[in-house]
């Protein structure tokens, strides 16, 4: 269906600019003056068929909605609706705040739906890539309880909390991955085109080479020869790898895996925990069923093996065993995290204490981080001050005995 951008006046007067979808401008014009507006100018018209390649790249790259975009968006609206303004009011008056043009779009199609009669939450849910499982049923959960500016505002600051967190962990590696970027580039270019410039000196000479000066020509001759074999090596490799992850079974040993990797898999354990604790306290807190929840947490934890321990989890509920128990059998969940829901679940304060497991492991995972990053950095440094010092060393031998057979 098209989407229209217009101006319009209100019954005050005032004019105002918004998008909106409709069959065409005579649709709009009804659909408009049912919200009490008053259409003026037509200013534009997308269509998603229409759209050409280069404008497809483009609404990828510039109108992608991020979770900041997100957070931004939800704190507005409960602001807006804890002032008391009508859902409908306060879904037009957002339209006009959002800056991100994909949001926008989808912010209109939303009020559309509500002003039609439709729940929030279900015109949420018709938006998947923007509004997630986790967002709708606790927007549902809101307007059941009638606390729907509370579970707004507790949106907001989880949406915001889960993108500091991402954007300090990328933040953090970014350095690292950029080193190993210009580190491989580098050596690249020094071992399919300097080296085998330099070693051609060598070839009309009479002189034995240094068993490093024929490692180093060997592997710069193949690198020069067979750099599209590498390369199709590579993103053969590359393409079989997420073919196989895509595969249940696949899935299942790259995430056990994953898990029980050294070094990371420790740092990966303690996101996915992270993340199970602030989201179960935050569906919890909004009212949402605790079945319910499990249910939502599963789907977002990002592990198959977490998602099956919450599942046998889920189920051990129904028939009336605790939390607690089910994830100490696993072995999976750090014991600091069951203990913490069992004296939860004993006290009634279930959701301050996965409040603060989430708080704890979002502070391990920084300091983690941090940690790593400072180990990486100079692991890096001596690794590529080795790869030059042996590279340095295999040209300058052969160049030294060749002076000293011509000086004798």
């Amino acid at each position: 269906m098209p989407v229209f951008a217009y101006k319009a006046l209100d019954q005050s007067g005032k004019a105002v600019e918004g998008l909106k979808e409709a069959d065409s401008p005579r649709t709009l014009r009804g659909l408009l003056r049912r919200d009490g507006l008053y259409l003026t100018e037509v200013t534009g018209e997308k269509t998603a068929k229409a759209a050409s390649p280069e404008m497809s790249v483009r609404r990828w790259v510039v109108g992608r909605v991020k979770a900041d975009d997100v957070a931004v968006a939800t704190r507005q609206l409960a602001v807006l609706v804890n002032a008391g303004i009508p859902l409908v009011d306060a879904l037009t008056a957002l339209v006009e705040q959002v800056d991100n043009e994909r949001l926008k779009r989808v912010v209109s199609a939303v009020k559309q739906r509500v002003n039609e009669g439709s729940s929030l939450a279900d015109a949420l849910g018709q938006h998947p890539k923007v509004f997630n499982n986790l967002y709708v049923n606790m927007i549902r959960a809101g307007e059941s309880s009638g606390a729907l500016d509370v579970v707004l505002f507790r949106l907001a600051d989880f949406t915001e909390s889960q993108a500091r967190l991402r954007s300090k962990i990328l933040g953090t590696l970014t350095y690292p991955a950029a080193m190993v970027i210009i580190g491989a580039a580098v050596m690249g270019i020094l071992f399919t085109v300097v080296i085998p410039k330099i070693t051609k000196v060598f070839e009309d000479t009479k002189v034995v080479l240094p068993w490093t000066t024929r490692i180093l020509i060997g592997f710069a001759t193949f690198m020069h020869d067979y750099w599209w074999a590498m390369g199709i090596l590579l993103a053969g490799g590359i393409y079989a790898l997420v073919r196989w992850l895509k595969t249940p079974g696949g899935r299942a040993r790259w995430d056990v895996w994953v898990l029980d990797a050294p070094i990371f898999g420790p740092l990966i354990r303690q996101v996915a925990v992270a993340r199970f604790s602030r989201t179960l306290a935050t569906l919890l807190k909004s009212g949402v069923p605790l079945l319910t929840a499990l249910d939502i947490v599963r789907n977002i934890v990002g592990n198959t093996r977490l998602a099956a321990v919450i599942e046998e989890a889920r189920e051990s509920i129904k028939e009336g065993e605790s939390i607690a128990a089910p994830l100490k059998r696993s072995g999976e969940f750090p014991p600091l995290v069951y203990h913490m829901i069992a004296i939860g679940e004993k006290s009634g304060e279930l959701e301050e204490m996965l409040g603060n497991v989430a708080n704890a492991y979002d502070s391990q995972v920084e300091t983690k981080v941090a940690a790593l990053t400072s180990l990486l950095e100079p692991i890096m440094i001596v690794v590529m001050g080795v790869a030059v010092a042996f590279i340095v060393f295999s040209i300058l031998m052969p160049i030294l005995q060749i002076n000293t057979i011509a000086g004798g």
